[in-house]
């Protein structure tokens, strides 16, 4: 299969990391947040930009990446999705999707098809592949070893995202560049191999136990809003820093306007499975106080059900009815022009840094 592409790939010399300005990796932002524009400001600032496939079409996505070409010549990344066993039982599902049918009623809507799909995870990775964009990255599983191979061998960098050190682990021995490490703090879905109720681990503490471990460059995720967090996770040993919930109220993200206005806010944060069937951290809702408790684990089921009930919530401006993903410091998030929030927060974190290497232990 091939893909048109507004211009050849560039070609990368050496690893990303080492050649971005400033340790700042913009989180994929999957289901709306993500833009192209929002993706090329956060890369042609020095910061290293990812752009979200996860619920787009191939041809969606193909001019996402074709947009983001037009937009800069620094490096970027695309996410994909790694998809679930489409015969993993869902027991509870049909008296969810009755529950909900309730709360669909109240206002008028319908539920969608509660269906097993793959994301287009095969058109994708064929797109990736023709396209090569610097780095591709995995949520959600690991991909074989041979097809990582296969992705280094376009120029591509690997990176695969973990939320235990086991499953750093297994993403070490399958070959992946660089690892993602995201912690219990983090908005938006758990990047969870699987599906579990396990206590998810910190940021700081997943990123010590896994660098005591595995000799690969570290992104730390979860809870890193502002410059003096993310120096922490600079001095826990982290390459650098995936944000997503300090980059959703960016002039260039397409963040809904009710979001956008939930995240100032000191609302508390909690995991659910309300909205997707699948555990994922937002700012408590009434959606979530009244579903959580009986929602199964049945993603995407659960996510394409819910579907037409969160546009309608969103189109209405209703903050109680769709999904507020948004990791738990998310009031420390700033409004402004992507390239300044990535400034500022590349600021805060220097004079961080400096500030307690001043200090006498």
């Amino acid at each position: 299969m091939k893909f048109a592409d507004a211009r050849p790939a560039p070609k990368w010399s050496g690893v990303i990391l080492d050649e971005i300005q400033h340790p700042i990796v913009l989180a994929p932002l999957a289901g709306g947040a993500s833009t192209p524009e929002l993706t090329a400001a956060v890369s042609e600032a020095g910061g290293f930009g990812f752009l979200a496939s996860g619920y787009l079409t191939v041809q969606a996505l193909e001019e996402c990446i074709a947009r983001v070409r037009e937009l800069t010549d620094a490096p970027f990344g695309v996410n994909l999705f790694v998809p679930g066993d489409p015969n993993a039982p869902t027991p509870g599902l049909a008296d969810y999707l009755r529950r909900i049918a309730q709360e669909a009623s109240r206002h008028g809507d319908e539920l969608g098809e509660a269906r097993y799909d793959d994301d287009g995870y095969p058109e994708k990775l064929a797109l990736v592949a023709e396209t090569r964009p610097a780095s591709v990255s995995f949520t959600f599983g690991c991909p074989e070893p041979d097809r990582i191979e296969s992705l280094k061998g376009t120029g591509s960098e690997v990176w695969v995202t973990a939320t235990t050190p086991a499953e750093a682990r297994t993403a070490s021995s399958a070959g992946a560049d660089a690892l993602v490490l995201q912690g219990a703090e983090a908005g938006g879905h758990r990047a969870s191999f699987a599906d579990t109720d396990d206590e998810p681990l910190s940021t700081l503490v997943l990123l010590r136990l896994v660098a005591e471990r595995i000799r690969l460059p570290l992104i730390a995720s979860g809870g890193l809003t502002d410059g003096p967090s993310v120096a922490a996770a600079l001095a826990a040993g982290a390459a650098a820093a995936q944000l997503g919930t300090a980059f959703l109220r960016a002039d260039e993200a397409g963040t809904e306007s009710a979001h956008r206005d939930a995240l100032p806010s000191s609302a508390p944060t909690a995991l659910t499975r309300a909205f997707s069937g699948r555990r994922a951290r937002g700012i408590v809702n009434q959606f979530m106080l009244e579903h959580s408790a009986e929602a199964p684990r049945a993603y995407p089921q659960i996510n394409h059900a819910t579907s037409p009930l969160r546009a309608a919530a969103r189109k209405r401006g209703d903050a109680d009815g769709f999904n507020l993903w948004a990791g738990q410091a998310h009031e420390l998030a700033s409004s402004g022009p992507a390239a300044e929030i990535l400034g500022s927060i590349s600021d805060g974190a220097r004079q961080a840094l400096e500030a307690a290497a001043n200090r006498t232990l």
